[in-house]
């Protein structure tokens, strides 16, 4: 900024657009007086990350961080369940972060508050926040990014709470970081208002020819849960027998050789 730039600051002014006009440098002079460039006298340290562009910088960071397990417990009000805190995720993605030479920057936050009240009559005070990030790489090029965050809180730190989430929430999502957790939908639980089902029908699905060795072990699963495992069947002979022997039974007569 120059001596008319500085003198116009300090009196509260802007210049007009013809104002700046006149203070840039005429075209035929560029070549002569050009852009300083920071990096120019950048002598790399022992410890400095590579000048790579930001995306390649990330990328490094990624591959990095593996996972990051839901390690922590909340267990209140009779609510429970394994997450994964804001300060646990900083802790992971700070060193290495800082390793590769990434600077994570919240450059614009937009926050709208309300009011909540608790069953017990207490006053919360609700934040939601849209922040935008720029993630700044070694080489200085950015990336823009924008995430939200909502908090609840009874004094002064909602507008606080719901910025870490919202960090949370951009270093987890741009950072495409698994739990390695098991998949919720790889059990099977019947629906608490699904109808249980008789004896006598998981008799008739087990003789069934088309019942496959996959269904089978299902149902030996299915019948344990509901507590039908002892219960008497009349089987193919006319005689009773326990529902789980019975598919026992039919279960090795049928597949002993291996079929599906």
């Amino acid at each position: 900024m120059g001596l008319r730039e500085n003198a116009a600051a300090a009196a509260g002014r802007a210049l007009t657009d013809e104002q700046q006009d006149d203070l840039r440098l005429p075209d035929e002079f560029a070549d002569q007086f050009p852009t300083p460039d920071p990096m120019a006298d950048y002598e790399p340290g022992d410890d400095d990350p590579d000048m790579v562009p930001v995306s390649v910088a990330w990328l490094r960071v990624r591959r990095e961080i593996r996972a990051i397990a839901k390690g922590e417990l909340y267990n209140q009000s009779g609510t429970r369940f394994n997450f994964r805190g804001v300060d646990t995720v900083v802790n992971v993605f700070g060193p290495v972060t800082l390793k590769h030479g990434i600077n994570i920057m919240p450059s614009k936050v937009e926050a709208s508050y309300g009011e909540k009240t608790t069953k017990n009559g207490a006053k919360m005070r609700e934040c939601s926040v849209l922040v935008t990030w720029t993630i700044m790489g070694p080489k200085g090029d950015t990336l823009t990014l924008q995430t939200m965050g909502e908090a609840l809180d009874t004094a002064d730190k909602s507008t606080t709470k719901a910025q870490s989430v919202a960090l949370r929430t951009l270093l987890l999502s741009f950072g495409l970081t698994p739990t390695h957790d098991t998949d919720p939908d790889a059990d099977c639980h019947e629906r608490g208002e699904s109808p249980v089902r008789s004896a006598a029908s998981y008799r008739d699905e087990i003789l069934d020819m088309g019942t496959s060795r996959q269904r089978m072990a299902q149902i030996n699963y299915e019948i344990k849960q509901v507590g039908l495992y002892e219960a008497k069947v009349v089987n193919e002979t006319g005689e009773e027998e326990g529902l789980g022997v019975f598919l026992y039974r039919i279960g090795q007569e049928r597949f002993a050789g291996g079929g599906q």
